[in-house]
């Protein structure tokens, strides 16, 4: 990492609540007073940022944002950056959602509820090369087999795969998708025809349903 070879740490708090991004700040800023900071409220414009600039030492990434619900965001992150350490920061602390994101790569998971204090330890444990998680949740959470199912065959889709999905979650046309990607509509179907075959599906609202599943399965006990 960058803080390794001498240089002062850089990282990305992708949050869309300004509130709880002032929290990461005051956490990483606490020990870690030269960092750099960069601050995105949607996941457009984190990605935008690191297609730009991708020399940082830690994406902390709120799992729900405009752009990216449940587990797009790290799917997408973790096949596109693959050297680029991400960790969760959700309000729902659920153990199964918990081991959900350290299956997909995820370096650590830090609830909301936790205290500016407790985050700062957490950012310094994956800084130092650990896998940061609750002390009080355990992993071994009773298994969804059909959210796993989903979730494993969202794994197998390519970085320019996932975000198609991701927009044809949010209602978003092919001509739309195409010119958002700056590719053609053959591009975007073809895109289309290869999301439905990794997920064993017949038609886009399918896969989207499918994609709802996990979403639900994600909120619905932390909106209760």
């Amino acid at each position: 990492m960058g803080e390794a070879a001498g240089s002062s740490l850089r990282l990305v708090i992708a949050d869309d609540h300004p509130l709880f991004r002032g929290a990461l700040r005051e956490a990483v800023l606490g020990r870690h007073a030269d960092a750099t900071i960069e601050e995105v409220g949607t996941f457009d414009d984190l990605t935008a940022l690191l297609e730009r600039d991708r020399d940082f030492d830690l994406i902390l990434l709120d799992l729900t944002m405009p752009g990216a619900r449940g587990f797009s965001g790290l799917i997408y992150l973790r096949a596109q950056y693959t050297s680029l350490p991400v960790v969760v920061v959700s309000g729902n602390e659920e153990s199964a959602v918990i081991r959900r994101c350290i299956d997909l790569g995820a370096s650590g998971f830090i609830p909301k509820t936790m205290s500016v204090a407790d985050m700062r330890d957490a950012v310094a444990s994956v800084l130092g090369g650990e896998a940061f998680v609750p002390s009080d949740i355990s992993l071994a959470a009773r298994a969804d087999a059909e959210t796993d199912a989903i979730i494993a065959r969202l794994a197998t889709l390519t970085p320019q795969q996932v975000r198609v999905l991701m927009m044809l979650s949010e209602g978003r046309l092919n001509k739309q998708i195409a010119y958002e990607l700056s590719v053609s509509e053959a591009t975007v179907k073809a895109h289309v025809s290869a999301i439905l075959q990794k997920l064993g599906v017949e038609s886009r609202t399918q896969a989207v349903i499918a994609v709802s599943k996990v979403e639900a399965g994600l909120w619905s006990q932390s909106q209760a």
